[in-house]
């Protein structure tokens, strides 16, 4: 107990830079006195003594603004920071070195009895506000961004985003140390999430831009070649693709040559 407990504290130095001594981590981080009472409590639920351990993490609750089921199963080095509004479900198993933020939840999708809250491999980082549902599991070394909702499995070392999650950085099987020696250059991901990260709709709009780009430019070559032909292709009014904000003027500059190319399509 004793020495779980001291690794639960200095798991704190490592991950909150606020933190200064550990008189202070012991006073004042609900996280770790949300998990030293439910080491309690889990001992009392695995010794039959349910009804206790309930009331007990009841309480727990009230103090820190952390709901941890006394049923829930968690490893070492577990790290909750600021922690209000965190729950965690009966049948959740959380693996060792993982940490969650505040306003996680590891909850469950049906009403049935048996295994219905998610499993969390080593390492797993959970940020702020993010929704893990269902009997899942969530691998050794995944990120889960704020404020995402994940119902299916995610791989080891992928990182999930969205609503619904989906996975936009995954491990191509590169080894282990190599991750390692990225994560040390990028440094914690207090959330989950990097500055850079990509967004898939922002990614697949990009190539959606790329490939009106190619198309353009394979339309202008075509149109060289028959008037080198002597074959005159008519005159061809293709809006600029221009970087500009969503605003009137960028939308008048579109909006002429699509209106008459629809009435065009309708006359015809």
């Amino acid at each position: 107990m004793w020495q779980r407990l001291r690794e639960d504290i200095n798991c704190v130095f490592d991950r909150d830079p606020a933190a200064r001594n550990i008189f202070e981590i012991i006073t004042c981080y609900p996280g770790i006195h949300a998990i030293l009472l439910h080491r309690i409590n889990h001992r009392l639920w695995k010794l039959g003594l349910k009804w206790l351990a309930r009331f007990f993490s009841t309480i727990a609750r009230w103090l820190t603004g952390i709901e941890i089921h006394p049923g829930a199963t968690i490893g070492k080095r577990f790290f909750i920071d600021h922690g209000m509004g965190v729950v965690i479900g009966e049948t959740a198993v959380i693996g060792d070195d993982c940490t969650l933020y505040h306003g996680v939840t590891l909850g469950g999708t049906s009403w049935q009895k048996g295994k219905r809250h998610p499993t969390l491999g080593n390492n797993v980082v959970i940020g702020a506000g993010a929704k893990v549902l269902g009997p899942i599991v969530v691998n050794d070394g995944a990120r889960i961004g704020s404020n995402s909702v994940v119902v299916k499995e995610v791989p080891a070392e992928a990182t999930v985003v969205g609503v619904p999650g989906r996975t936009v950085t995954k491990a191509l099987g590169e080894p282990k140390q190599v991750h390692k020696e990225i994560a040390r250059k990028l440094g914690f991901d207090a959330y989950g999430t990097t500055q850079d990260m990509p967004d898939p709709e922002a990614h697949a709009i990009n190539h959606m831009i790329d490939h009106i780009h190619m198309v353009d430019r394979k339309l202008k070559e075509i149109c060289h070649v028959l008037e080198a032909a002597g074959i005159e292709p008519g005159e061809l009014r293709i809006p600029e693709l221009v970087s500009c904000e969503i605003s009137s003027a960028c939308y008048d500059d579109v909006k002429e040559p699509v209106q008459k190319a629809a009435g065009n399509g309708m006359s015809n």
